[in-house]
């Protein structure tokens, strides 16, 4: 193989990483076939398999890739609002919004490939790549008081279902009650979810 197929090889397996990436996030594992998602990069389902061993091996690449993205636009809301508490009130800002719910494919990947790594078996790579961006997701979210992962539950778990009544009245009423229950002020009895000290 000359340098240059092999450049090319590279860069579309790098395109159906991405192109993985999103689409799963969007539609689910099982929502999108290899024919089409290889169809979505101008390439065919023959080009897939000189490339990936399987789906799953792609699956877990993709989600790779998604919490690769997670990890830079967490680091840019360290560098945008200079200390580390002020960037993670600005990240409940984004993860409780219309517009984070309302693009799936290039939102967070907790939430993206939750239902699935859900129906996945409970041992190998693709539960195991998962599991390592949830515990990189809520070391960020972490504060002194706890873990991040109580954090981390309560975001997802929020935008999920927002996502399942999205077009109703609840759904912005998920976001908007979330929202102000991770935001609450330690002296407004904010209850469980007070004490992560976001607002401080």
């Amino acid at each position: 193989m000359s340098r240059v197929s092999q450049a090319q090889a590279m860069e579309n397996r790098r395109r159906a990483v991405a192109a993985a990436s999103q689409l799963f996030r969007e539609r689910g594992v099982n929502g999108i076939s290899v024919a089409d998602l290889m169809k979505s990069i101008g390439l065919t389902t023959g080009g897939f398999y000189k490339q990936f061993a399987s789906k799953e091996a792609l699956i877990a690449e993709a989600a790779q890739a998604a919490f690769g993205d997670l990890d830079v636009l967490l680091a840019s809301f360290d560098t945008d609002h200079g200390d580390h508490d002020t960037a993670r009130a600005a990240l409940v800002d984004f993860y409780l919004s219309a517009e984070h719910r309302d693009q799936p494919g290039t939102g967070c990947p907790t939430a993206g490939f939750a239902g699935d790594m859900a129906r996945e078996p409970t041992a190998g790579e693709v539960r195991e790549t998962y599991a390592a961006g949830v515990q990189e997701f809520a070391a960020w979210l972490s504060t002194d008081a706890d873990d991040g992962l109580p954090m981390v539950a309560t975001l997802v778990g929020a935008i999920l279902l927002a996502r399942a009544t999205a077009g109703t009245e609840l759904s912005e009423k998920i976001l908007e009650s979330t929202h102000k229950a991770l935001t609450a002020s330690p002296g407004r009895d904010p209850g469980i979810l007070g004490k992560q000290g976001l607002s401080d």
